[in-house]
This record gives C-alpha cells, structure tokens and sequence, in this order.
C-alpha cells in the first residue's frame, strides 16, 4: 500500500515538489502554528493538536515509500502517523504529515518569519483553494505576532518561486490583517 504525506504549507504548492496524486484534504483537530527551534534565527511551520479545528492541505503519495527525499527536505521536522485524522477517502494507504517535535521548541525571541517562505505558501494555497483557501491559512495559523523579514529581494528560502504581482499584492494584504 502506497503511503501519503498532508502537506499544510509549502508542501500546498505543488511548483515546490514532484510527488504523484496530490489532492485537497483537511487535517482534524489541528492547526498550523509557527514555532522557533535553536538551529536557525527562522520559525517553522508546523501543526498542533486542537480538538474542534481543521486545516487544509494537500495530500500526496510517497512512491515505493521512499521517504529519504521527503525526510530530507523537512528536516527537523518529526513525522506521525495521521491517518485517523485525514478527512478524505482518495489516500487508500497511510497518511503522515511532519510536525517540529515540541520538546525542541523555544520562545521566537529574535526569530522571523521569511517572506520568501510565506509567498510560496500563500501562492501554493490560492492556487489550490483560491482567496478564500489562502484567507483560511491565515485563520487557521496560530502565532502572528512573530515578526516578518522581508527577503523578497534576496529569498533566503530555499524553493522560492517567482509570484506575479497580484500574488504578491495577496500576500501582502493578508500579512497587513494579522499582524
């Protein structure tokens, strides 16, 4: 049985990865939330159980279960087993998504969020669910008063895509709302 993974930010944005049959699903009882680790001055992406919540996402198969790559790219990142949580019948094998283990989690003091991380999230969302799905990212993420750097000039994350002006105009507005 194929396994799958949810993705629930930048893994929504399918220009950021090869993997077969990505399709909408809704995390259960969790939302996203940004948090700092010690390695980096950035904070993650990362999801927290919260009974009563849903987040969307995306969820996509992991041929031959090869999970090496996918392991490699979220790096510091655990990944569980959510298949009971998974709100779509189209994974026919198990569901994994990739949280920051807690215990490794600390206070963002000095830590940011990279805008060049955000604009692929937020492209990747409105392309997949359109405004509506990239408002619903921002309800559904906990954690921002977090500060932004703006490295749009020079993007720092590593899958950076190029934004039309209008996606960068949607961003922009959203980000303007929370923080």
């Amino acid at each position: 049985m194929t396994p799958w993974f949810f993705g629930y930010g930048s893994l929504v944005n399918t220009a950021t990865h090869s993997y077969p049959a990505a399709r909408p699903a809704q995390l259960v009882d969790h939302r996203r939330i940004w948090v700092a680790a010690d390695r980096v001055d950035v904070v993650y992406l990362s999801v927290h159980a919260v009974p009563g919540h849903r987040i969307d996402g995306l969820i996509a198969q992991v041929p031959g279960a090869d999970w090496q790559a996918l392991d490699q790219r979220e790096t510091g990142y655990a990944r569980h087993d959510v298949t009971d949580q998974i709100s779509s019948s189209d994974a026919a094998g198990p569901v994994a998504v990739y949280q920051v283990p807690p215990e490794i989690t600390q206070t963002a003091n000095g830590h940011h969020i990279l805008l060049s991380y955000l604009d692929v999230v937020i492209q990747g969302f409105a392309r997949q669910f359109g405004t509506a799905g990239a408002h619903a990212f921002f309800d559904s993420t906990d954690n921002w008063h977090i500060p932004v750097k703006d490295d749009r000039a020079a993007p720092r994350y590593p899958r950076a895509q190029r934004l039309t002006a209008e996606e960068r105009a949607l961003t922009d507005k959203l980000l303007a709302q929370v923080q």
